[in-house]
């Protein structure tokens, strides 16, 4: 059985989440470090994880599966889950893959270095209804795929 695991401390896409694992009857786990209210969708468990850096990421890694998803926008995270046989998407709808996980990660560690030095300050683009509705088709796709025999 397909679970989804949801990056869920910053993760503007949860009730999207909430829609499709709802339509297709699949577990889902929101691991966050707090803050987060409890669903009172029976398919959705809210894990707490302790605070601290990537104490969410490690909770999602050690527990995803072949075939599971996991939605976040940490690249580091995607990178583990594919090595796993796993899906990821971004909240924008974008997925990652074995094909493009390795440019993402050098174009993260690129800007990391360029934000080090000052030079660039500027973040994402603003999280729209078009990412919304992107996400909503990838993330249809995705659970379609993890769900063939």
């Amino acid at each position: 059985m397909v679970k989804i695991y949801v990056d869920a401390d910053a993760c503007p896409v949860k009730d999207e989440v909430e829609r499709v694992i709802t339509r297709h009857q699949l577990e889902t786990y929101l691991v966050c470090d707090g803050g987060l209210r409890p669903s009172l969708n029976p398919l959705v468990q809210v894990v707490v994880v302790t605070q601290g850096a990537d104490a969410a990421d490690d909770w999602i890694a050690d527990h995803i599966g072949r075939e599971d998803i996991c939605v976040t926008n940490d690249i580091p995270l995607a990178a583990r889950c594919l090595k796993q046989g796993a899906f990821a998407i971004r909240p924008n709808g974008n997925i990652f893959t074995d094909d493009n996980i390795g440019t993402a990660l050098a174009t993260r560690a690129i800007k990391e270095g360029i934000r080090e030095t000052g030079e660039m300050t500027g973040g994402p683009p603003p999280f729209g209804k078009a990412d919304r509705s992107k996400f909503l088709d990838r993330m249809e796709m995705i659970v379609q795929e993890a769900m063939r025999p």
